[in-house]
């Protein structure tokens, strides 16, 4: 179990474990999260490398941590079969693209291999473990924090993409498509600003966004803070692709209601895409044109 001193408080996109000292607990504490999407590695191997990298930075900076390397596992069918072979090579070079652009070294790893059942190979595979240091514990943050009342802001670029995504795959009952393109810059300004917020305590409840997109993250927040919730569009997208699009590099964001301006200018003047997308409180989660429950 994670030791944060305060069992309300623990996990989150991360596992958080406190670093005690011979004289007892310090302020520091160790973040850990383990992450792989192979769906998108099928898809397109280099940009599925490049997203299981980015996915672990992502939730290691959601609970306020500053990621410093990964380990890696990468488990693969037969690669005597150029197919397999290719999703190999794919997969090593996006993910060595993600780890030079956000300084996070892979420190130890093993591969897999010749994973097959009647030569049908698993999915291209190559999970990544991430950790990273929180400085002082009582900046953790996580998706259990969103208070009543609270401002909810997007951080990071929607476009509705649904290629490879859980909404195709669960609703339409159909897997194809590309997976979504990571932007490994805007990953890192994103992810840095959003640190930032955390450090300087404007946050309130930070949860990443990944499978099943907008109105996913926001009801596990929901849960999480044992509250209610309302989202809107405030964009000409169709609902489905707003609420459940996979658009890498974001974060959602509950805030108190005057510091909500303060975080949406700054996030211009930095060129991080930044709105205002819902609000918490009530019993219930509603989306606008979508659900009501």
């Amino acid at each position: 179990m994670a030791d944060t001193g305060d069992s309300s408080q623990s996990g989150g996109d991360a596992a958080i474990v406190r670093i005690h000292s011979e004289n007892g607990p310090t302020t520091k504490a160790v973040a850990i999260t383990t992450d792989c999407t192979p769906r998108y590695c099928y898809a397109d191997p280099v940009e599925g490398g490049r997203q299981a990298v980015a996915e672990s930075w992502r939730n290691l900076t959601a609970v306020g941590a500053d990621p410093i390397a990964i380990t890696d596992c990468l488990n693969f069918g037969n690669p005597e079969r150029p197919e397999i072979m290719g999703q190999f090579v794919g997969c090593i070079d996006g993910m060595n693209e993600a780890c030079r652009a956000f300084n996070y070294p892979v420190v130890s790893g093993n591969v897999s291999l010749y994973n097959e059942t009647n030569g049908v190979a698993i999915p291209p595979t190559p999970a990544v473990g991430g950790v990273g240091v929180i400085p002082d514990i009582s900046l953790l943050k996580n998706l259990q924090g969103a208070e009543e009342g609270d401002t909810l802001i997007l951080i990071g670029e929607t476009t509705g993409w649904l290629g490879s995504s859980i909404y195709l795959r669960a609703v339409e009952s159909r897997e194809e498509g590309a997976p979504p393109p990571v932007d490994l810059q805007a990953e890192k300004a994103n992810g840095d600003y959003v640190r930032k917020l955390i450090r300087n305590r404007r946050v309130n409840g930070v949860h990443d966004l990944s499978d099943g997109g907008l109105a996913v993250a926001a009801v596990e927040m929901a849960f999480a803070s044992r509250g209610g919730l309302s989202l809107k569009n405030p964009t000409d997208l169709p609902a489905h692709a707003w609420y459940f699009g996979e658009d890498q590099g974001r974060y959602l964001i509950s805030t108190d209601v005057n510091s909500s301006n303060p975080i949406l200018t700054t996030a211009e003047g930095l060129g991080v895409p930044a709105m205002v997308v819902g609000k918490v409180g009530g019993v219930r989660l509603t989306a606008q044109d979508a659900f009501d429950v």
